[in-house]
C-alpha cells in the first residue's frame, strides 16, 4: 500500500505568537503500535486534527483494517521493531517524517528470582531497544520542528509489584529520551509515562487478574480510578505540538507516583 505524501507541513510560529490549534493539519505521523489500543486513539485524534499517519505493526490484517476505519488520511506497513533491518525498511519509502510514537513491544515481566535472564531482558529487547531503532532510523527524516515521543510507564518511578527489569526498562526509556533529545536537537524528544489503563493492553488478560489489579491501582492513585486511552493519547498530542517541551517525562498516571 502506498504510504501518504509528505506535503510540508505548518511554519513555527512567529516569535511571541502561541501555536494555533492547527499544528498537526498536512504532518506526517508515524505510530508503530498503531493498530490498536493507545498507539490507534492517537492515529484518531491526530487525524482528526488534520495529519496524515502511517501505522506499522507486525500484523498487516490488523494493520489494513485500522487504515481502513482511518480513512484516506491513513496508510500502513508491517514492520517488527527487534530488527533493525525491519525498521529501516518500514522508512525506506518515507521522505519526511515530522512526529513518531511508538508503543509496540512484547515481553515478560515479574520476580527476578523467578524470570529466566532471557525473560527478564525481554523488555530490554523489544520496549527500550525497539525503540531506540526507531528514533534512530526515522532520526534523519524528521523535520527540525518535529518530535519523537518515547513509551516507558508509571512503574518505573514506582513499581507495583516485584519486577525489576521492567520497572529498570522504563526509567531507562526516559534516560534514552534525554540523551536524544541532546543529540536530535532542535527536533523534540520526550516521553509519556502512562499508568494503569483500562484498555486494549488489559483486555485479553484473566478476567480476576484484571480486576485484582485495576482495584488495586484505584486505592493507590490520588484521583482513584484507571485511565482512559483517549486521555493518554491526548498526551501524546500534547507532546507533538508544544514546541517547547523536550527532554521531559509526562505522567498522566492520576497520582499513581505521588503516592
Amino acid at each position: 500500500m502506498p504510504l501518504p505524501s509528505t506535503t510540508p507541513g505548518a511554519a513555527p510560529p512567529p516569535p511571541g505568537e502561541p501555536p494555533r490549534g492547527d499544528e498537526l493539519r498536512g504532518r506526517v505521523v508515524v505510530l508503530i503500535g498503531g493498530a490498536s489500543g493507545i498507539g490507534l486513539r492517537v492515529a484518531h485524534q491526530a487525524v482528526a486534527a488534520g495529519a496524515r499517519v502511517v501505522l506499522g505493526g507486525r500484523t498487516p490484517d490488523k494493520l489494513a483494517a485500522a487504515a481502513d476505519a482511518l480513512g484516506d488520511a491513513a496508510d500502513w506497513h508491517p514492520v517488527e521493531v527487534t530488527d533493525p533491518g525491519s525498521v529501516a525498511a518500514f522508512f525506506g519509502p518515507l521522505d519526511r517524517v515530522d512526529h513518531v510514537f511508538t508503543t509496540a513491544a512484547d515481553y515478560r515481566v515479574g520476580p527476578m528470582r523467578e524470570l529466566s535472564d532471557e525473560d527478564a531482558a525481554s523488555p530490554f529487547t523489544s520496549k527500550f531497544w525497539g525503540q531506540y531503532h526507531v528514533a534512530k532510523h526515522a532520526a534523519p527524516l524528521l523535520s527540525q520542528d518535529g518530535s519523537v515521543v518515547l513509551m516507558s510507564g508509571a512503574a518505573g518511578a514506582r513499581p507495583p509489584a516485584p519486577a525489576p527489569a521492567y520497572a529498570a526498562c522504563n526509567a531507562a526509556i526516559e534516560g534514552l529520551a534525554r540523551g536524544l533529545a541532546v543529540e536530535l536537537a532542535p527536533v523534540r524528544v520526550n516521553v509519556v509515562s502512562p499508568g494503569t489503563v483500562d484498555g486494549n493492553l488489559w483486555a485479553g488478560r484473566p478476567a480476576q487478574d484484571r480486576e485484582a489489579a485495576f482495584a488495586q491501582y484505584r486505592r493507590d492513585t490520588l484521583l482513584h480510578r484507571l485511565g482512559t486511552e483517549d486521555e493518554i493519547a491526548h498526551a501524546v498530542l500534547f507532546l507533538f505540538t508544544n514546541r517547547y517541551m523536550t527532554g521531559s517525562t509526562l505522567y498522566p498516571d492520576g497520582g499513581y507516583t505521588l503516592r
